[in-house]
């Protein structure tokens, strides 16, 4: 994570006002592997400490959110591991699924943060307050975001952000 000095004031700001943050999973929680055995059940890869930063988010009263397209057992067990309420899978729409989660808690727009890596995750990061691309997002994601995690995903990035925002509410 970079020091309180290497981030512009302007993200710091923005990180500040987070009150939800929503994260994609394939490629953002997970390095975006699909793996399986060979009688077809689905493996994924959680970090560690991603978690830890994720449970450091919720301890702060600071929503969190999956939202993916596909559909997962492991993710299911991971959300509720971490004690995540807002679990929403095979989500097409991934815009749609944020705006249905931002009217359920009142939550407004930017005081939304969302993570992603691809193309599915644009609609729904540009109505965000931060809108936060993994270091090994596509090109148009990095484009789109306010901000860029240097650890990628699955690596450590959901790590990145929750200490981005907590560093910034204690400021």
């Amino acid at each position: 994570m970079p020091s309180h000095t290497d981030i512009p004031p302007e993200i710091l700001a923005r990180a500040a006002k987070i009150r939800l943050v929503a994260f994609d999973v394939d490629g953002t929680l997970t390095d975006g592997r699909l793996l399986f055995t060979e009688d077809g059940r689905e493996i994924k890869a959680f970090h560690v400490h991603d978690g830890l930063g994720i449970k450091l988010l919720r301890e702060r009263a600071i929503e969190v959110a999956i939202i993916s397209a596909r559909i997962s057992h492991a993710v299911e067990l991971r959300a509720e591991q971490l004690g995540i309420d807002h679990v929403y899978q095979g989500k097409r729409d991934k815009l749609a699924c944020l705006r249905d989660i931002l009217d359920a808690t009142g939550i407004k727009d930017d005081e939304a943060c969302y993570v992603g890596d691809d193309l599915p995750d644009l609609a729904p990061m540009s109505v965000c307050g931060l809108a936060i691309a993994v270091a090994n997002a596509r090109p148009e994601v990095v484009h789109a975001s306010h901000w860029q995690t240097r650890a990628k995903g699955g690596e450590g990035a959901a790590r990145e952000v929750s200490e981005l925002i907590l560093a910034a509410q204690r400021a």
